[in-house]
């Protein structure tokens, strides 16, 4: 099995900036594409930002600019540094892997267990 483990949560002031990280551990032969979704109250979980192992990104239009999605494929990790968060950021962000978990095997998905990130003043 795979876990990922999300930090970096919490609140932060319009205009400042935050980092959340997350790790993946467990039965890990490859991944092929980590990412950052999120999930505002009453609203569908949406992406925010995607790595691939390539390091070829893609942001959604209402962060690209302010946020930057980095990963490093030896520790299996990914982070998001979120610049000049607006309240409209505010949501639940998990953590996204794509995994194969053998060399022979088939990709799967998994999920973070989410991280709150509130921007308030």
């Amino acid at each position: 099995q795979v876990q990922l483990v999300e930090s970096g949560g919490g609140l932060v002031q319009p205009g400042g900036s935050l980092r959340l990280s997350c790790a993946a551990s467990g039965t890990i032969f490859s991944i092929s594409n980590m990412a950052w979704y999120r999930q505002a109250p009453g609203k569908q979980r949406e992406l925010v930002a995607q790595v691939t192992s390539g390091k070829i990104t893609k942001y959604a239009d209402s962060v690209q600019g302010r946020f930057t999605i980095s990963s490093d494929n030896a520790q299996n990790t990914v982070a998001l540094h979120m610049n000049s968060p607006k309240p409209e950021d505010t949501a639940v962000y998990y953590c996204y892997a794509i995994v194969k978990m053998r060399y022979d095997g088939p990709s799967y998905q998994f999920w973070g267990q989410g991280t709150q990130v509130t921007v308030s003043s």
